[in-house]
C-alpha cells in the first residue's frame, strides 16, 4: 500500500525579546515580530509599551517543495519592529533582526529556547541605526500528514490548480503584504491563534494557513502541464499510479477540461484542501545532490571488478527450494534461498576481482540453478538437484563506467540438467570498478567466510554514526520530610543519582534536627538520543550510618521530559515525591513500607546543548561541536581519505597449521565511522576504500586504525568462556592520527604510515598503511584562518566550566555509550573493542615510568630555545667571539638610547627565525605514533610490566611491594624539589618579613639608595651601565659567587620548621 503523504512544516515560536530600543520618544516601544522564510511572510501581535515583550507565539511556515534544498533558498529572517500605530515617530521602526540558516532547523523534541542577538541592517545608511537587545526564539519542522485525496480522481486532481489560482485571484490583498507590513497588523492578528495550534492537532487548519496567496499564487501557474505526470510518484496512491502507467492514452482528456474547472473557482474550502498537495507536487530535480557525499574514487586505485547480479527466475519447478551458485577463476559463491512469490527472487550482485596480467578470473563465468540448500556441497551433489546453467565469456562481458545508468537484466534460458520448458534466469554481468553503486552490497570474492553471500554480509564496508550525546544536569537543592524518626548520632544522609551504568551520589550531609539537608550540588551525566520513555534517572535518598547506606526512598525522572537549554538561564525546578525503595520493602516489610514515606526531594534537571560531549581525548579531538545543532558553525570544507591498503602485516592468528590475518581498517572523524571490508588471509589487503566527512574546525584530528577480523564462533565453541570470547574480539594491529591544521589546502597527500603497537614485550611494527589524504576549503583563507581566534570549545565551557574532576569520567561514560551504540547496529556491527580502543578508552592503566620520562623529554625539547639562549648569552659574555661580544655592546647601546625598537626587534627575530626553518618544513604529515620520542625504542621489561598492569594490580604481592618501594624513592625526589621551590619562595618573602633584622634591614637601605641614584641618574645611563658590567671581560671577574647571590642564600626559610 502507499504510504501516507506528509507535508513539512516550519514552527517558529517567538518567545520573548530584551533589552530592546525605545522608539515612540516617552521611552519605550511597542514592538511586534515580523518573519520571513521562502516568500512567505507572517507577523505576531503588537506588545504595547514594553521594551521586554511576550510574545509566546509559534508561526507556521511550508518548507521548500520537495527536491529543493532550503539550504541554497532564501534564510529565515525574523525581524522586530516598532508599531507606528501605537506610537507614532519620525525615526525607523526597525529595531532588530535576526537571520538562521536551514541547518540550524531541528525535528520535533529537539528544539529549545536560544537568545539571539539582534542585528543591524545591510547598507551604509542603516549602520547608523542603533540596535539592541536579544530576541528568544524556538525553530523547529514537523511532518504534517496530508488529508486523502477526493474520490474523483480525475476530476478533483485536475481542478485543484485553477480553483486554487481564483482564489488567488480572489484574494488580491495578500501579494502586496510584503510593501504594507508595517502598516497592517490586525491580519495577522487574527491568523496567529489558528497558526499556532495548527502543527499537531489540526493539519487542515496548518493547510488553510499555508494558502494565504504569499506562497501558493506561483506554483499553479506552472503545474498545469507536468502535474499529470508527476501525480503518482508523488502522491503515493496506487490508483493514480495505476492509471498513469497502464492508460497513458487517458491522460490527454484529463489536460483537456480547462473550461470546465472555470466554474469552480466561487467555493473557498477547495484550495485548502489541495494547495498543499500541490507544492509537494513540484519536480524534484535530481541533480541537486550533495557532492560530498559519494566520494570520486580519485584518491585511490582503480580495482576493475566482474560483476554478477542474479534477480529472479521463471518456470522452476513449484515445490523446489532453488538457489543460485556463481563460479569463476576458482572461486564461487552462493545465493540465499529464493524467496517465493510470482517468480523465484534472489536480487543479490557478486563481485569477482579482474586482474588481466593473471588471467582473472578466467575465460568463463558459470552460473547454475540448484535446488539444494545454499551451503550444500555441489560437487557430490546428484545430477537431479541440477535445475540448469549459464556460461559466459569474461571477455565479451561489457565495461560500465559509473556516470551510466546501471545495465539492464535479461532473461536467459537455462541449459543443462533437468530441462523444463520455459525454464529461465534474470541475469546481468558487467565488467567495472569499486566506484559502482552495487559494489558497497554485493558479495566479494576476497572477503572471509564468503561460501555465501549471507555469510559474506558481515564483512562488508559500513558507515556508522555515533548517537548524539547530551550533557544531562541534575541539581540537588534540599530535602524535606525526609526522616520520621530520629536517626543515629553520627548518621548522614547523602543523594544517589542512576542513569544506565552511571551512578553518582552528592556529598554525605549531618541529619538537622530543625530542618532538611541543603546541598545545591551538580551530578552530571552523559545521554544519548533518542529518548524513549523507558529512560528515566532514578534519584534515590540514602542514610548512611557508618559503612552502610540504607536507602529510605526513591523516584525517577524521564529523559523525554527533561527540559532542553542551550545556555546558562535556570530551568524550572520540581518537588519529588519519594517512594519507599525495594531494600526498604524487604527491610521494614510490605504493610509498613506502605505506610512509610520518603519526604520530598529538590530537583532542577535539565539536558545541557551547549557543551561538547566528547568521546575522545582532547588531544586527538575531530569534533568541538555542542549537542544542539542550532549551534553547530557552517562546515568549513570536506576532508577527503583514501585508504589504498596495507604493506607487510605480521599473522595475527593460527588457522590450518598457518598464520593468517583478515584485516580491515576503520576511521573516524567527528560522528561518523568507517569501516572497509575484510579481505582474507591476505598480508598485503588492497581497499582502495575513499570516504568523505564534513570539516567544521581545521584544528582536528582524524584517526584511522587497522584490525583484525576474527572468525565467527561455531555453536561448538560456546562453551569456550574466557578464551573463546577473548578468540571472538577483533585484534588492533595498530592506529595513525593525522592533524587537519598541518595539511596544505586542496594538496593530496599519500604515503606509507607505520602500524606500531606497544606490548607488554615493547614497540612492534605490525606493518605499514597506505593513505591519500586531501583536505579542501569551500570558503576563503580568511574563513579558515578566523577559526584559530575562535575558541575551539562552546561558549559554554567557557561561561560554566565542567569541572576537572568529572571530565575524563564523563568521557569515559561518553565513549562507553558510543561504542555499546555502534555494537547494536546492522550487519555487519562495529564491535565494541573496536571502538573503545578507537577512542582510548580502554581499561585504565596505571603509572607509568616510561611516559614520566617522555614528557620531561618533552618539556626540555619545547624549552630547548631557552637553554640555546642562556648559552649564547653566557658565550658572548665569557668573550669567546670578541666581535660577537662588540657587537652585543653596540646593540645594547642602540636598544638602550632607542627603547622604542625592543619589541619590534624582537618580533623581527621571531620572523626571521619563522623564515629560515620554512625550508626544513615538512613535507608530509608526521607519522603516528613516534617511537623516539615514546621513548619505546629500549624499554624496561619491569617498567613495560608495570605499565600494563590493571587496577587493581594483578602481580604477586612480592612484585606489588618492590614496585611500591620504587615509587617511594621517586615521590622522595619530587619531595626534595618541591621542598626546594618552596624554599627559594620563602627566601623571597625573607627580605621584607624582619626575621633576619639584619638582612631586612640591609635590604631595605640598598632600595632607598638604589631609588636615589636611579632619580638622579638617567634610565639609559643605567641600563648601559648595568650591562657594560654584566658583559665585562672575564679578566675583570671574581670565580667566587657575586655578593647578591650570597645575601639571598643566606636568607632564612622554613624549612628548619618541618617535622
Amino acid at each position: 500500500m502507499a504510504a501516507t503523504a506528509t507535508a513539512r512544516k516550519l514552527i517558529v515560536e517567538v518567545v520573548e525579546a530584551r533589552n530592546l530600543v525605545p522608539k515612540d520618544g516617552s521611552g519605550t516601544s511597542s514592538p511586534y515580530a515580523r518573519t520571513d522564510f521562502d516568500g512567505q511572510r507572517r507577523k505576531t501581535r503588537t506588545v504595547a509599551r514594553d521594551l521586554n515583550p511576550a510574545w509566546n507565539e509559534a508561526l507556521e511556515f511550508d518548507f521548500p517543495p520537495a527536491g529543493v534544498d532550503p539550504v541554497e533558498g532564501e534564510p529565515l529572517e525574523v525581524a522586530v519592529l516598532h508599531d507606528l500605530r501605537v506610537g507614532p515617530t519620525r525615526r525607523s521602526n526597525f529595531l532588530g533582526r535576526v537571520r538562521l540558516d536551514a541547518r540550524q532547523f531541528v525535528r520535533r523534541g529537539e528544539e529549545a529556547l536560544i537568545y539571539f542577538p539582534l542585528k543591524k541592517e545591510k547598507g551604509f545608511l542603516n549602520s547608523f541605526n542603533w540596535v539592541r537587545g536579544d530576541i528568544g526564539l524556538k525553530v523547529y519542522y514537523v511532518d504534517v500528514p496530508l488529508a486523502p485525496p477526493e474520490p474523483p480522481a480525475a476530476g478533483n486532481d485536475a481542478a485543484p490548480p485553477d480553483a486554487e489560482a481564483a482564489e488567488a485571484e480572489a484574494a488580491a490583498p495578500p501579494p502586496p503584504d510584503a510593501t504594507t507590513t508595517a502598516s497592517t497588523d490586525e491580519p495577522p492578528k487574527a491568523e496567529e491563534p489558528m497558526d499556532a495550534a495548527a502543527p499537531v492537532p489540526q493539519p487542515e487548519a496548518a493547510d488553510a494557513s499555508a494558502g494565504d496567496g504569499v506562497t501558493t499564487e506561483k506554483p499553479p501557474e506552472a503545474d498545469p502541464a507536468p502535474a499529470p505526470p508527476e501525480d503518482a510518484p508523488v502522491m503515493t496512491a496506487e490508483a493514480v499510479a495505476a492509471a498513469s502507467e497502464e492508460k497513458p492514452p487517458e491522460e490527454e482528456p484529463v489536460s483537456s477540461p480547462p473550461p470546465q474547472r472555470t466554474p469552480t473557482p466561487t467555493p473557498t474550502p477547495m484550495p485548502r484542501q489541495v494547495s498543499m498537495p500541490v507544492r509537494q507536487l513540484a519536480p524534484p530535480p535530481p541533480q541537486l545532490e550533495e557532492p560530498m557525499v559519494q566520494s570520486k574514487h580519485d584518491l585511490v586505485d582503480k580495482m576493475p571488478y566482474l560483476f554478477v547480479r542474479v534477480v529472479r527466475a521463471r518456470g522452476l519447478p513449484a515445490g523446489s527450494h532453488p538457489h543460485v551458485r556463481v563460479a569463476a577463476g576458482g572461486q564461487h559463491a552462493s545465493t540465499r534461498e529464493a524467496r517465493r512469490g510470482a517468480f523465484f527472487e534472489w536480487d543479490q550482485t557478486f563481485a569477482f576481482v579482474r586482474n588481466p596480467a593473471t588471467d582473472s578470473p578466467g575465460p568463463t563465468l558459470e552460473v547454475s540453478v540448484w535446488d539444494l540448500p545454499p551451503d550444500a556441497d555441489v560437487s557430490v551433489a546428484d545430477d537431479r538437484h541440477f535445475l540448469g546453467g549459464l556460461c559466459f565469456d569474461t571477455a565479451d562481458v561489457h565495461a560500465r563506467d559509473p556516470p551510466d545508468g546501471p545495465l539492464a537484466t535479461q532473461w536467459y534460458r537455462l541449459e543443462g540438467g533437468r530441462r523444463f520448458a520455459g525454464a529461465d534466469l534474470m541475469v546481468a554481468t558487467w565488467a567495472g570498478t569499486q566506484a559502482d553503486e552495487a559494489f558497497a552490497d554485493a558479495w566479494k570474492a576476497d572477503s572471509p567466510a564468503a561460501a555465501t553471500a549471507t555469510a559474506a554480509a558481515t564483512s562488508r564496508a559500513k558507515v556508522y554514526v555515533s548517537p548524539k550525546l547530551w550533557l544531562l544536569r541534575l541539581t540537588v537543592i534540599e530535602a524535606q520530610d525526609t526522616l520520621t524518626a530520629p536517626p543515629p548520632r553520627d548518621a548522614g544522609i547523602a543523594v544517589r543519582a542512576t542513569l544506565g551504568f552511571q551512578a553518582l551520589k552528592t556529598r554525605t550531609m549531618p541529619v538537622a534536627r530543625n530542618g532538611g539537608p541543603v546541598w545545591n550540588e551538580d551530578l552530571l551525566f552523559v545521554a544519548a538520543e533518542p529518548f524513549t520513555d523507558d529512560d528515566c534517572l532514578v534519584i534515590s535518598l540514602e542514610v548512611r550510618h557508618g559503612k552502610e547506606a540504607f536507602p529510605v526512598g526513591s523516584a525517577s525522572i524521564s529523559l523525554a521530559t527533561v527540559e532542553r537549554r542551550v545556555d546558562d538561564r535556570k530551568v524550572a525546578s520540581k518537588w519529588l515525591d519519594l517512594l519507599p525503595s525495594d531494600e526498604a520493602t524487604k527491610r521494614v516489610g510490605k504493610k509498613a513500607a506502605m505506610h512509610m514515606h520518603g519526604g520530598r526531594l529538590h530537583v532542577r534537571a535539565c539536558l545541557d546543548g551547549g557543551y561538547n560531549v566528547a568521546d575522545e581525548p582532547s588531544y586527538a579531538c575531530s569534533d568541538f561541536r555542542p549537542s544542539a545543532r542550532q549551534l553547530w558553525p557552517p562546515p568549513l570544507g570536506v576532508v577527503e581519505l583514501g585508504i589504498v591498503g596495507c604493506k607487510g602485516l605480521l599473522p595475527m592468528r593460527a588457522a590450518d597449521g598457518k598464520g593468517c590475518t583478515d584485516a580491515y581498517a576503520v576511521a573516524k572523524y567527528g560522528p561518523k565511522w568507517a569501516r572497509t571490508r575484510t579481505i582474507a588471509d591476505s598480508y598485503d589487503p588492497a581497499w582502495n576504500e575513499q570516504y568523505t566527512w564534513p570539516v567544521y574546525d581545521p584544528c582536528t584530528v582524524l584517526t584511522v586504525g587497522v584490525f583484525d577480523d576474527p572468525p565467527p564462533l561455531q555453536p561448538s565453541d560456546g562453551s569456550g568462556g574466557k578464551d573463546a570470547t577473548a578468540a571472538a574480539c577483533s585484534r588492533p594491529m595498530g592506529k595513525v592520527r593525522i592533524r587537519l591544521s598541518t595539511l596544505e589546502r586542496g594538496r593530496v597527500y599519500r604515503g606509507l604510515y607505520p602500524l606500531i603497537m606497544m606490548l607488554p614485550t615493547g614497540a612492534k611494527r605490525m606493518g605499514d598503511v597506505e593513505l591519500a589524504i586531501r583536505f579542501s576549503t569551500s570558503g576563503s583563507m580568511l574563513d579558515v584562518l578566523h577559526t584559530y581566534g575562535r575558541p575551539a570549545l562552546p561558549a559554554m565551557h567557557h561561561q560554566r566550566p565542567i569541572p576537572a574532576v568529572n571530565r575524563e569520567a564523563l568521557r569515559l561514560a561518553a565513549a562507553r555509550i558510543s561504542a555499546a551504540h555502534l555494537a547494536r547496529s546492522a550487519e555487519p556491527p562495529l564491535r565494541r573493542e573496536v571502538a573503545t580502543w578507537m577512542l582510548d578508552a580502554t581499561e585504565p592503566r596505571g603509572f607509568s615510568m616510561r611516559k614520566l620520562r617522555a614528557n620531561w623529554n618533552r618539556a626540555v625539547a619545547a624549552l630547548s630555545w631557552v637553554a640555546d639562549a642562556a648559552r649564547w648569552v653566557e658565550d658572548t659574555r665569557s668573550w669567546r667571539n670578541p666581535t660577537a661580544t662588540a657587537m652585543a655592546h653596540a646593540v645594547l647601546i642602540l636598544l638602550a638610547w632607542h627603547p622604542d625598537l625592543v619589541v619590534p626587534t624582537l618580533t623581527l627575530h621571531a620572523a626571521a627565525v619563522g623564515v629560515w626553518k620554512y625550508r626544513r618544513r615538512p613535507r608530509a604529515p608526521a607519522p603516528h605514533p613516534c617511537v623516539r620520542a615514546s621513548m619505546a625504542e629500549a624499554p624496561d621489561r619491569e617498567e613495560l610490566d608495570e605499565e600494563f598492569d590493571t587496577i587493581p594490580s594483578a602481580r604477586p604481592p612480592e612484585v606489588v611491594r618492590a614496585r611500591y618501594d620504587r615509587a617511594r624513592m621517586v615521590g622522595a625526589r619530587l619531595q626534595q624539589m618541591v621542598g626546594d621551590v618552596a624554599t627559594q619562595a620563602e627566601r623571597l618573602q625573607a627580605l621584607v618579613s624582619w626575621r633576619d633584622p639584619r638582612a631586612t634591614g640591609l635590604f631595605v637601605a640598598l632600595c632607598v639608595l638604589v631609588a636615589l641614584v636611579l632619580y638622579m641618574v638617567p634610565m639609559k645611563m643605567v641600563a648601559v651601565v648595568a650591562g657594560f658590567y654584566y658583559l665585562r671581560h672575564p679578566m675583570f671577574r671574581d670565580r667566587m659567587p657575586a655578593p647578591v647571590i650570597n645575601f639571598f642564600r643566606r636568607l632564612p626559610s622554613m624549612s628548619e620548621r618541618i617535622m
